[in-house]
């Protein structure tokens, strides 16, 4: 498969009442792709079943968000947060996500769910600055994993300057 082009800059939308959904495997390999998550990354449905959900990792995504939702679904629980995307062809699209451990009748995790919604403007005002911030000090450090913990330490610091005791309670805030 041809890897994604450079980002163009340009940001792809989809309808309020739309939702991208997917399904993965324990390994985060996709089994499931809805018709709308298919058109707005730009991908065929062939092109994205059985590759890495992170396909369409956009670079700018901060990995200690990535982090923080697999720590969480990896414990069973469910997680809410904003993620942009990057299509096939370098347009980026932003997501309100909900992603969820799909278990098994023994309570063991078989996959994971993700449905997500249009993230509204309002909370990407806010999210971005955040992102951005956590981005800086990931690149500030040649060591990736110092990189990603100093920026998993910055978004425990910046949610509770907020006022809020986590960073689902923040996130669900922003969307209201």
């Amino acid at each position: 498969m041809a890897e994604p082009k450079s980002l163009t800059g340009v940001q792809r939308t989809f309808n309020v009442d739309e939702f991208l959904v997917s399904k993965t495997d324990k390994t985060g390999r996709l089994t499931y792709a809805n018709d709308v998550f298919i058109k707005i990354s730009g991908y065929t449905e062939m092109e994205l079943l059985g590759h890495p959900h992170n396909i369409v990792r956009h670079p700018n995504m901060p990995r200690a968000v990535f982090k923080l939702m697999w720590d969480r679904i990896g414990d069973r629980k469910e997680i809410f947060a904003y993620v942009v995307n990057r299509s096939k062809n370098g347009d980026h699209y932003w997501v309100f996500a909900h992603v969820t451990p799909s278990l098994g009748g023994d309570g063991s995790i078989r996959g994971y769910h993700s449905n997500r919604r249009i993230a509204r403007p309002a909370a990407l005002a806010a999210i971005q600055p955040v992102y951005d911030r956590l981005l800086n000090e990931e690149r500030q450090h040649t060591d990736p994993k110092a990189g990603l913990n100093a920026s998993s330490a910055l978004l425990v610091e910046l949610v509770r300057r907020t006022g809020t005791d986590n960073y689902d309670q923040f996130v669900l805030g922003l969307q209201k």
